[in-house]
């Protein structure tokens, strides 16, 4: 390869660093915005789950509301994957896409149908190009969520349950943990006796007795079923928001991530080409040299 390649070729990894970097700082800047979104939500997203289970359990007996009843058998699973509008994230996207096509095929073994829905271009280009029917694609939000991106979610989500489309609602999404760290969760929403935050154990000893004691002292004004009513359409609607959010964290992370790991794979490669067109124009160096040396020997 001569000095003009290795110098073209130089060139070309120098430009893609920059854009790389461009893109890596991008990412950090809307990352620290998404946390803080994340931080302010998580602790009415909290509230809501809590209140909805404590009422779910002073309940003499769930409400015949619709959204409220628990179909006689599992026939439908209505299964949304959230994913990202763009790519160059890692293996954010993929990550989903395995999780959600592995639920799908335990769902399938038991005998049941998956009717598929999918937040981010990813999901849906995915989906439709494995050749599966999208029953729901929501897209050109997923770097910065709004509640009504939720509440459109939640609500068809919601219709398709009420009208006996699907018999059970699962949500599939990236937890935020770290910007190096995201975890892939799959969390039940309906119906309600299913729904995770009916399993959730994540709470010590002394905040079990605390919230025990603390229940014993509740008195329910309307009636723990009539709260029900106004609480699930509303915790529907924040774990899809929530997880939404979470998502929209997780791809920045996975994003700035991966475009700091190609910066620096890009210095290595400039390195690298740097050493061998040094190597090259020594080369070409020695020759002219030896050709010097030469003539000068002919003509002596």
């Amino acid at each position: 390869m001569s000095q003009r390649d290795v110098k073209n070729r130089i060139s070309s990894v120098q430009n893609i660093r920059k854009i790389t970097r461009a893109m890596e700082m991008v990412a950090a800047a809307r990352l620290r915005r998404a946390e803080q979104r994340i931080e302010r939500l998580r602790p009415y997203a909290d509230a809501i789950r809590r209140m909805t289970r404590q009422a779910a359990e002073a309940a003499e007996n769930v409400p015949s509301l619709p959204i409220l009843s628990e179909h006689e058998s599992v026939n439908t699973v209505a299964l949304l994957l959230v994913t990202g509008d763009r790519g160059l994230a890692g293996a954010f996207n993929s990550q989903i896409l395995r999780a959600g096509t592995r639920s799908a095929r335990g769902h399938e073994d038991e005998g049941r149908s998956v009717a598929w829905y999918a937040s981010g271009r990813r999901g849906v280009s995915s989906l439709t190009f494995r050749g599966l029917e999208v029953a729901g694609s929501y897209v050109g939000f997923t770097e910065r969520p709004n509640y009504p991106d939720a509440r459109r979610i939640a609500e068809d989500l919601m219709a398709a349950y009420v009208d006996d489309a699907v018999d059970r609602v699962e949500i599939v999404y990236n937890g935020y943990i770290s910007p190096l760290t995201q975890e892939v969760r799959l969390e039940t929403l309906l119906p309600l006796q299913q729904a995770s935050i009916l399993g959730e154990g994540d709470e010590d000893a002394e905040g079990d007795e605390q919230e025990e004691a603390h229940r014993a002292l509740v008195e329910y004004e309307p009636e723990p079923e009539e709260i029900l009513k106004r609480l699930v359409p509303d915790y529907v609607e924040i774990s899809v928001y929530r997880a939404l959010l979470e998502s929209s964290a997780s791809e920045l992370g996975a994003r700035m991530t991966a475009m700091r790991s190609a910066s620096d794979n890009a210095a290595e490669v400039i390195e690298d080409l740097t050493l061998e067109m040094n190597r090259a124009r020594q080369a070409e160096i020695t020759q002219e040299i030896m050709e010097v040396v030469a003539g000068a020997e002919a003509l002596g």
